[in-house]
């Protein structure tokens, strides 16, 4: 209220409590895998394939390593519609980080592994200063080309151009080390491993205990994925351990994330349901995830793209990311229009009537149908079991409920330690009220109008005195989602000719 102190006109601007709500992202997913290259102490966020082989590519043009079937499952996501993804690397503790020196120059390798073998440093000193250098990064197998360039760098510590607050954090390759000393005299060259070669240690399968472990210890406080602001899919290719599963499924629960299964490479359809039975994968927390089966086989470019059989989680995880951007997150990711690109077939071919023994056990089926190729062609959670009758039965309903949560999480932060009485409250329906009629006129839910379709609730008869004593207020949000048509019934019925009743 502007202070009264003439007579005359007075403008005030009134808030409107309008504070939008804005849905976020449903398809950046998290790669979780063993590869040569890479830090291994943080997830790297990537905008397209080639910030992977930029990052993780370790020597071949391609970026993949046959080793591992990290690279693969991320060219999968991508080549699928994918366009968002954190990476995270998983080294055993007998990778060596590649050293060497320049003088008093310590330099070492950005991250442990081999790749390190292939690059060379060059430090040359400016001509018309001799405190001022740059430094080269080479290529050795590209003779010797020039992949990263530092410029006007000085040793002094305390001069913007400091060797170490330049390259340190920048650089693609090498870190450094510099004390306060006088700058090597002339061009000098040095193998990245010169002191100590780098070595990628044991390669470290979805199947090894030392993987599990590791694997375990990227969740929690003060871990890797902790760092991770917003991830939606968790992919970890190949992995086949139950109990890591289940504990997937449970970070996925407190991340409202969801964990993309692959199903066992050598399992038979007729095996499959006691294979699940031994994996002991449907608890609690199996409504954030579900499993995809046969494995896929697809050209593998380091093999002069021979067939070779990859996991399905890249795949899939690049049709979710592709659905939710065309139709939206509420769609199964499955169907006619969820074709597998790059695929060129599938490890089992399935029939109709073996498709029918998996898909009521939620296990949800890959086929190879006439025109449409290759398809994803099941959309359960691993909850969705006929017998269990499980609210959280498919798997576009548990991710629309995981997408609500998460925007509402995000755009109702400004509630806290506002007055808790009438006026929040209204502002609260207004705000949460506008981003659900925004999901109806979309589609997201089933109902004619608003009123069949959504509600929320945010009044005195949610938030008692009792609670606001307790500084709680209580909001209610439901909706009517929308299921899959699993399947479809046609009756067909020959009319009788024309009789003359």
């Amino acid at each position: 209220m502007p202070v009264l102190t003439y007579p005359g006109v007075y403008i005030e601007e009134v808030p409107s409590g309008v504070r939008t709500i804005t849905g976020v992202a449903t398809s950046i997913a998290l790669f979780i895998g063993w590869a040569a290259r890479g830090p291994t102490d943080r997830a790297v966020r990537l905008a397209s394939f080639a910030d992977f082989v930029r990052v993780y590519g370790s020597g071949d043009p391609t970026g993949l390593d046959s080793r591992a079937l990290l690279g693969y499952a991320v060219r999968h996501f991508y080549s699928n519609g994918g366009a968002d993804a954190y990476v995270l690397r998983i080294a055993d503790d007998d990778a060596v980080t590649a050293t060497s020196a320049i003088g008093d120059l310590a330099i070492s390798a950005s991250s442990p592994g081999g790749w390190s073998d292939a690059y060379q440093v060059r430090l040359t000193p400016r001509a018309d200063d001799a405190t001022r250098f740059r430094i080269d990064i080479l290529h050795t197998p590209a003779n010797g080309a020039i992949v990263e360039s530092f410029e006007n760098l000085s040793m002094a510590s305390d001069d913007a151009r400091f060797v170490a607050a330049v390259v340190n954090g920048r650089s693609n390759f090498i870190t450094v080390d510099a004390p306060n000393t006088n700058l090597p005299a002339g061009v000098q060259t040095v193998d990245l491993g010169a002191t100590q070669a780098g070595a990628d240690g044991t390669v470290l399968a979805p199947t090894d205990p030392d993987f599990l472990t590791a694997l375990t210890g990227l969740f929690g406080v003060g871990t890797p994925t902790e760092a991770i602001d917003l991830f939606n899919i968790l992919c970890i290719p190949g992995l086949a351990d139950g109990n890591t599963i289940e504990e997937m499924q449970a970070r996925c629960a407190e991340r409202r994330a969801f964990l993309i299964v692959d199903g066992p490479e050598d399992e038979t359809v007729a095996n499959m349901p006691a294979a699940l039975t031994t994996l002991d994968i449907t608890g609690t927390n199996a409504t954030h995830s579900a499993l995809y089966f046969p494995w896929v086989r697809a050209p593998d470019p380091l093999q002069q793209n021979a067939l070779r059989a990859f996991p399905p989680c890249g795949f899939v995880a690049g049709i979710y990311a592709r659905t939710d951007g065309t139709r939206g997150v509420w769609k199964a990711p499955a169907g006619s229009e969820a074709s597998l690109n790059g695929a060129s077939g599938l490890v089992i071919t399935m029939s109709d009537r073996e498709n029918g023994q998996l898909n009521p056990r939620a296990i949800n089926c890959l086929r190879t149908l006439p025109v449409f190729g290759t398809v994803v062609w099941g959309a359960r959670t691993l909850h969705g079991d006929n017998d269990r009758g499980s609210e959280w039965k498919y798997v576009p309903v548990r991710r629309l409920t995981l997408f609500i949560e998460e925007s509402l999480y995000r755009g109702t932060q400004w509630v806290v330690f506002e007055p808790n009485d009438e006026p929040l409250w209204a502002q609260i329906r207004l705000n949460v009220g506008a981003f659900m009629q925004n999901l109806f006129r979309q589609g997201a839910f089933q109902g004619r109008s608003p009123r069949e379709a959504y509600f929320v609730k945010c009044d005195s008869e949610t938030t008692t005195q009792n609670d606001i004593n307790l500084g709680i207020v209580n909001i209610h949000v439901g909706f009517a989602p929308l299921k899959p048509a699993e399947f479809v019934v046609i009756r067909i019925q020959q009319m009788a000719g024309q009789v003359e009743a």
